[in-house]
């Protein structure tokens, strides 16, 4: 059947569904069998063994491969059995790296995936006569699903009923501008996409009015999925840190492929074995170039991330991450962000009427009709589940429906009895909505919205003694909201909002409270601690917002508050010089939210800004860290936004900024680890050279140490816990550096500890052993002990002791296996494979001794000032 040329009653009937139940539970589960789920196929993810084959790909390990090969054919062509062992254990080493390369990335990945399931897109759904919200891959044909201004469409579908509904589809017809769409517009049968305006298309977004509608495609079936195969697959992208990582690593590449050069060129000339000294410097060049950091920092990255999920905050780029750090401006909205959106009325007033009521029971007549025609008014609705009850929609509508359903008026009954028969819905810039409704034979229009854009549009009414009680309400911290309304001869084929929302008669005021979050305030003082300034920015009435943000600390002595209406006044330049000074952004639209993002920007801060509504998609996207709101936020906003808050709560945002910080810091931390410890055993093997002609480690034994102190210690560093001062810190500059702060200077000296102490440990195992093989085996045992005992010296700036050597359980047990690892080629006959011999006593002492020599050095450094960590070295001002 051709769905955008039938009518809406074929269409039903064809797909065995109805408007007002949708399909059965039961139903809908055989059509999933029989239609499978509603999602385009993805790209197919490399197997195991792709990633495998990989590993393979860097040309150092392709050529220390190759020389392993040539090593075993010469070794077979002389046959001498001791000589297959080093290019055996090569090819081992090199398969084992492989596999936990692998694994790294198989961890990553999974990571990823379940952060996507997690920003997966719902629906709002009719089955079996109630209306829910569910995963939108599954939906299947015949469902009913709702739509309203800022969310996805999840599939394909006809219309069955639509009001002022604009869809924007440039993704499937390049169209810039959002099509019109109207339920009752007849269609031809050869009419392309972009001309079936009965329709709706999955991928597409509404970005105006509401509407219901049937499924008639999902998944490939749908346009969407006819052309899924043409379209690009995703590609993966590296946060601007992996790119730098990855751009260092080549430039460290080169210096250590030149010392190497080095090495070989001095063995040669020493009259080293050809074959030795090669696979000595191509085992050092694999060992030494930090090919896996950006890796690393990935699984760092989505570890962290993952942690993130936790504490209520869905990173959807990573290079968010990283900015989150920097986070100096938080602007924030008001309602369910800083307040708890538990929107419960309080308080009404009729016209005519003395003073205010309570809301309750059983109220006055008066307040019962207010009550009627607010509800009317309202796309929101109360489902009740037994005893509990559940708020889909609008917190502030939901609070008038479930008022007036305490009052023994349901929504359900009042709509049928007083049918919508059009509307207007609401927008953010005329802070309205309107319906028609027809009340005993009489066709009603219904305004609701702001006091203060109510007012300029009522001809009737006592509005003196109506702005005097919203003031007085919004003076208490209650959110206020006017109704109106007036009679029509009959009702418009195209409702316009000159049309029905001017010479309105005033009705009454609903007050609502929405208390602050009891965390709230805790946060904003640690926002201010951290250097963070934070800033409100509301739809509300300015009395309102400023008596919550005096309440919850963002509004301090000599700061302003002022309205949209001023905002608009004030030039760009006239912005940027006042935007210290100002707390709070009241009645604001969203295209004023994005010249408070600039002003902060041009000020040279780094901005995070939250939003929920289709129009602040352009704000979110402006904002160094765009946060949507994950229970009222739409679609089109969590689509722009970086990170989406799921309990729509600030303090989970300066969770985050904490998280943020924490987690470059871990990055920080592995980044000194691997690049210290690889500079040693590069100084190592050099000066070992350049000094006395010999070589203090065999290939296999630098592989070994890479591959047991390089990844596991690494990876575990990663995951440490976020320091608890680190909210004490003022926040990273934007274009700073890793090495900044004196980082690249310690790692360098680090590297030159580690070269000293393997030296020292090579020419005293050789002199007291007597042979080169001693010092080769005090050599290893003291770079890969002293690399263990790095990690642990690099998991904060400040005393070990002070922060706990053992409570990172990971690094335990990471550092632990480490330490087998390395005992195992030291205390077993493996030994002899790897070419170390048994030592003396005293020399197995020194070289614990010499490796503990880092955790002295730098516990000394910290006491003394020459490392300092990041909480002594000032801050911002918080504000």
């Amino acid at each position: 059947m051709l769905y955008h040329s039938a009518k809406k009653a074929e269409v039903l009937t064809a797909l065995e569904t109805s408007l007002g139940t949708g399909l059965s539970e039961a139903d809908a589960k055989k059509r999933l069998a029989e239609y499978g789920e509603n999602k385009l196929k993805e790209k197919k993810k490399k197997t195991n063994l792709q990633r495998f084959l990989e590993q393979f790909k860097d040309v150092m390990i392709m050529i220390l491969i190759a020389a392993a090969i040539v090593s075993f054919v010469v070794a077979c062509y002389e046959g001498e059995p001791k000589e297959f062992f080093e290019p055996v254990l090569i090819l081992l080493i090199v398969v084992m790296n492989a596999i936990m390369g692998v694994m790294q990335e198989s961890k990553a990945e999974k990571a990823l995936d379940a952060l996507k399931s997690l920003s997966a897109p719902h629906a709002r759904v009719i089955r079996d006569g109630k209306e829910q919200v569910i995963d939108a891959a599954l939906l299947v044909p015949g469902d009913i699903i709702r739509l309203e201004a800022g969310d996805f469409i999840p599939a394909d579908a006809r219309l069955l009923r639509s009001a002022s509904l604009k869809s924007e589809e440039s993704a499937l017809t390049g169209e810039s501008v959002p099509s019109e769409k109207d339920a009752e517009t007849e269609v031809k049968e050869d009419a392309g996409v972009g001309d079936r305006t009965n329709m709706v298309f999955s991928g597409c977004s509404i970005t105006y009015g509401t509407a219901a509608a049937v499924v008639t495609a999902t998944g490939m079936n749908t346009e969407m999925g006819k052309i899924a195969n043409l379209l690009e697959g995703e590609t993966d992208t590296q946060t601007p840190l992996q790119k730098k990582l990855a751009s260092l690593g080549k430039y460290l590449g080169f210096v250590a492929l030149a010392a190497c050069a080095v090495i070989f060129v001095v063995g040669i000339m020493s009259g080293m074995h050809v074959m030795e000294i090669f696979m000595t410097a191509v085992s050092l060049a694999v060992s030494a170039i930090p090919e896996g950091l950006p890796a690393i920092v990935t699984i760092v990255l989505s570890i962290g991330v993952q942690r993130m999920v936790k504490k209520n905050a869905i990173i959807r780029r990573l290079p968010a991450v990283e900015t989150l750090g920097s986070a100096s401006v938080i602007c924030s909205d008001k309602t369910g962000t800083l307040t708890q959106n538990r929107m419960t009325l309080v308080e009404g007033y009729v016209d005519g009427m003395t003073g205010t009521e309570k809301i309750g029971v059983d109220n006055s007549a008066e307040i019962k009709k207010l009550l009627t025609y607010g509800t009317l008014c309202c796309d929101g609705s109360v489902v009740f589940n037994g005893d509990t009850e559940q708020h889909i929609g609008d917190p502030t509508e939901t609070a008038i429906v479930f008022a007036a359903h305490r009052n023994g008026m349901p929504k359900d009954s009042l709509n049928k009895e007083h049918p919508r028969l059009a509307e207007i819905p609401f927008d953010s810039d005329r802070k309205l909505m309107s319906t028609v409704n027809l009340m005993d034979g009489r066709y009603v229009v219904i305004v609701k919205g702001a006091f203060d854009m109510m007012m300029s549009r009522c001809v009737s009414g006592n509005l003196d003694r109506a702005r005097e009680l919203n003031d007085q309400m919004s003076s208490n911290a209650l959110r206020v909201l006017a109704i109106g309304y007036k009679e029509i001869p009959a009702v418009p084929e195209n409702p316009t909002s000159e049309e029905l929302e001017n010479g309105l008669t005033f009705l009454g005021l609903v007050g609502m409270i929405d208390p602050p979050r009891p965390e709230a305030a805790e946060a904003v003082k640690v926002c201010r601690k951290a250097g963070i300034r934070p800033v409100m920015i509301t739809g509300d009435h300015v009395v309102t917002a400023s008596a919550i943000a005096k309440q919850l600390g963002i509004m301090q002595e000599g700061d302003r508050a002022i309205t949209g209406a001023e905002l608009d006044a004030m030039s760009d330049g006239e912005l940027e010089k006042q935007v210290k000074e100002i707390s709070v952004y009241a009645r604001v639209s969203p295209e004023n939210k994005i010249r408070i993002v600039k002003a902060w920007q041009k000020k040279g801060e780094v901005v995070s800004m939250t939003g929920d509504g289709v129009n602040d998609a352009p704000a979110l996207k402006a904002a160094d860290i765009g946060c949507a709101m994950g229970i009222t936020g739409t679609d089109v906003a969590k689509g722009a936004a970086d990170m989406t808050l799921t309990d729509d709560n600030f303090a989970t945002i300066v969770d985050a900024v904490r998280e943020g910080r924490g987690i470059y810091a871990n990055i920080k931390k592995v980044v000194g680890f691997l690049l210290g410890t690889n500079i040693g055993e590069v100084l190592t093997v050099f000066f070992a050279m350049i000094l006395w002609r010999e070589t203090p480690l065999l290939s296999m034994q630098l592989l070994w140490i890479n591959l047991v102190t390089d990844s596991l210690p690494a990876v575990a560093l990663g995951m440490e816990a976020v320091e608890k001062d680190i909210m004490d810190q003022k926040p990273k500059p934007k274009e700073e550096g890793i090495f900044a702060n004196g980082l690249g200077i310690r790692v360098v000296l680090q590297g030159c500890m580690f070269g000293l102490l393997s030296l020292i440990a090579y020419r005293l195992g050789a002199n007291i052993a007597g042979e080169a093989a001693g010092g080769q085996t005090l050599a290893f045992i003291v770079l890969a002990l002293s690399q263990v005992v790095q990690a642990y010296n690099m998991r904060s700036d400040h005393s070990l002791f002070k922060i706990g050597p053992f409570t990172n359980k990971k690094l335990n047990g990471a550092c632990l296996l480490s330490v087998v690892l390395v005992a195992l080629v030291v205390f077993t006959p493996v030994r002899i494979a790897f070419g170390m011999i048994v030592l003396p006593g005293r020399l197995y002492l020194a070289g614990l001794g010499l490796s503990l020599v880092p955790l002295v050095v730098m516990e000394v450094s910290k006491a003394v000032g020459l490392i300092q960590h990041e909480s002594r070295k000032g801050k911002k001002a918080g504000k």
